[in-house]
C-alpha cells in the first residue's frame, strides 16, 4: 500500500525519505509550495523569545531573523529545533506535543512575551505573531488525484486535509478510496468525512504519523494474506 505526502518541500523530501528508510512505498505528491514573505521584524525588547513552529519559518525568515539571533527559541518539535540550531539560534525549549503546550511550558520559565514567526496558514497562540512565509497552491491534475486510490495521504494541516477534500470530490472518486493520517484531530475534522479510514497521530510530530503510517500498511497487509 503506497503512502503519499503532500506536505511542502523540504518536508516533503524528508518524510518520503523517513518513510522509505523504514522499508515502506512512499510517493510525493505536494499540495503547495512555500514561499517567503516580507515581514518587518520588531524591536528585539518587545519579546523575551522566538517562537517558532514550523522549519519553514527558520529557511524562510530571510534577513529579518538577522537583528534576532541573540534572542532564545522555543521550538514545536524535533525537527523544528534542529532547523533553528542549524540556522545557529540558541534553542532553550522544544516542546513534544503543540504550539499552545509548549507556549505553557515557557510561561512556566518566566518566558511570557514571545515573538511567533509563522506561516500564512497558523495555529493562534496567543503570542505576538509575524508571518514570514505563506504556501501556495500547486495545480494537480485529475489522473493524480485519481492515483491516490488505495493509498494512505498523510496531511501535516487542516488546510492540506481540506484541499484533499476538494480535490477528491471534483475528480468524481470516492472517498472511500483513500486512507489518512492526520496529524491532529483538527486536521482530521478538516479533512471531513467518508474517507476509507481517518487515523490520528498520537502526537502532532512526523515520527509519529509514520508510525501510524506503519501500522496501517501492517494492518492491510494482514487482511491481505488472511483472504
Amino acid at each position: 500500500m503506497a503512502i503519499v505526502v503532500v506536505r511542502p518541500e523540504p518536508g516533503n523530501a524528508a518524510t518520503i525519505a523517513a518513510l522509505r528508510a523504514q522499508g515502506m512505498a512512499a510517493r510525493p505528491l505536494p499540495f503547495f509550495a512555500a514561499r517567503a514573505v516580507d515581514w518587518t521584524p520588531p524591536e528585539p525588547d518587545a519579546f523575551d523569545a522566538l517562537l517558532i513552529t514550523s522549519a519553514q519559518a527558520v529557511r524562510l525568515a530571510g534577513p529579518g531573523l538577522e537583528g534576532l539571533r541573540a534572542k532564545p527559541v522555543i521550538a514545536v518539535g524535533p525537527a523544528t529545533a534542529a532547523a533553528a540550531r542549524q540556522a545557529g539560534l540558541t534553542v532553550i525549549l522544544t516542546g513534544a506535543r503543540d504550539a499552545a503546550a509548549v507556549v505553557e511550558e515557557a510561561r512556566g520559565l518566566g518566558l511570557d512575551r514571545l515573538l511567533h514567526l509563522a506561516g500564512q496558514d497558523r495555529v493562534e497562540t496567543g503570542a505576538m505573531t509575524r508571518i514570514v512565509y505563506a504556501a501556495e497552491p500547486i495545480p494537480i491534475d485529475s489522473p493524480a488525484v485519481h492515483a491516490l486510490a488505495g493509498a494512505i495521504v498523510l496531511l501535516h494541516s487542516a488546510r492540506a486535509a481540506e484541499r484533499l477534500g476538494e480535490l477528491v470530490d471534483r475528480a468524481g472518486m470516492p472517498r472511500s478510496s483513500v486512507a489518512i493520517v492526520a496529524i491532529s484531530a483538527k486536521t482530521a475534522r478538516a479533512a471531513g468525512t467518508g474517507w476509507r479510514g481517518v487515523t490520528v497521530a498520537t502526537a502532532p510530530r512526523d515520527d509519529a504519523m509514520l508510525a501510524a503510517a506503519r501500522a496501517l500498511t501492517r494492518t492491510a497487509a494482514t487482511g491481505i494474506s488472511g483472504a
